[in-house]
């Protein structure tokens, strides 16, 4: 455990500044996230060092297609999250606090290892599998340590306060944030959470680092042509550069709803380009290369997840026109 950052006391009270849900808790609760407890008149973090799944990945994998393509990134989750959707495909460690079945690997150790593997292609530390934000305290030790020499990713649902976030954001390379749909009511009746938090995140992970976004299409739910073109329009008007991937649902968890039909993929894919230059489709068996928006040549060439670039900067190679959003 370690004492948790972002709460104040008052009276026998605490009140949590993590996350918009503000919980407020008394001696021997739990936060709505599971892992940040009242021990003793102080907020606990429970996960700290709690790893329950650590793994060398291709980065598109996070997904992340415009950040060093082709690298491998050391992943590492733990357990909770700050949301209880029904469709989540990590629930057996997001749904849970329990941390028996963890190992617990202190930041030094995992710098060390992340370091270990630099030989192997890897170029930092992923926090991702269960909502990183809620393992903050460690995410924070593991960069104040790092100092740079490897890449923090994060790959979250952007439900954090923005104090936390812009303290710890100008640290991180990259970011992929699950923007779960574009519709309030999804948020509150399936998430638990609220839409604008999450928006407001992005916006101001814009300002700092490299951003990234996937939506999970689930059919009947978040997958009609008006709401698609509205989130579409709403990342264009940060960045028409901004990689979206729509993502193929599939049944798990609570939810039984049918896998989402690849045709309705395809129909919002198109949708979406009409505001964006990248629109990519997760969980298909269907190209995903980068393509030159001015040219329509191709940049980068993936087959699951090898991956052939013909860039050696942000300018594509046949045609010159200056690509500002990829990081080679």
């Amino acid at each position: 455990m370690r004492e948790a950052q972002f709460y104040n006391k008052i009276e026998d009270l605490i009140f949590c500044n993590l996350c918009p849900h503000g919980c407020k808790l008394s001696e021997g609760q739990n936060g709505t996230c599971r892992v940040r407890k009242v021990i003793d008149g102080k907020l606990y973090s429970l996960n700290y060092g709690k790893i329950s799944a650590i793994n060398l990945d291709p980065i598109e994998k996070k997904p992340l297609y415009h950040y060093k393509p082709g690298s491998l990134i050391l992943s590492v989750g733990s357990v909770g999250c700050n949301f209880s959707c029904g469709f989540c495909q990590n629930f057996t460690i997001s749904q849970t606090g329990e941390t028996f079945f963890t190992t617990f690997i202190s930041p030094e150790e995992l710098i060390s290892i992340a370091l270990k593997y630099k030989e192997k292609g890897n170029i930092g530390i992923a926090f991702t599998y269960n909502e990183p934000s809620i393992f903050y305290e460690y995410i924070y030790d593991t960069i104040t340590l790092l100092k740079d020499e490897l890449d923090i990713i994060l790959v979250s649902n952007g439900y954090v306060n923005q104090s936390p976030l812009k303290d710890i954001i100008k640290h991180v390379k990259a970011i992929n944030f699950d923007l779960k749909a574009y519709n309030e009511d999804f948020y509150e009746k399936i998430c638990h959470g609220s839409l604008e938090p999450v928006l407001k995140s992005i916006e101001i992970a814009y300002n700092y680092t490299h951003v990234e976004i996937t939506t999970l299409i689930i059919p009947g739910l978040n997958d009609s042509e008006e709401e698609i073109d509205k989130l579409s329009l709403w990342i264009s008007k940060l960045s028409p550069n901004i990689p979206l991937h729509l993502t193929r649902y599939f049944p798990n968890y609570k939810f039984q709803i049918e896998a989402t039909p690849i045709e309705t993929l395809v129909k919002l894919q198109r949708i979406a380009k009409k505001h964006l230059n990248f629109v990519y489709l997760g969980n298909v068996l269907l190209p995903s290369n980068t393509v030159c928006p001015n040219c329509n040549k191709t940049l980068i060439k993936r087959n699951g997840f090898e991956v052939q670039s013909f860039m050696t900067s942000n300018q594509c190679p046949f045609c010159s026109f200056e690509i500002e959003y990829i990081k080679i």
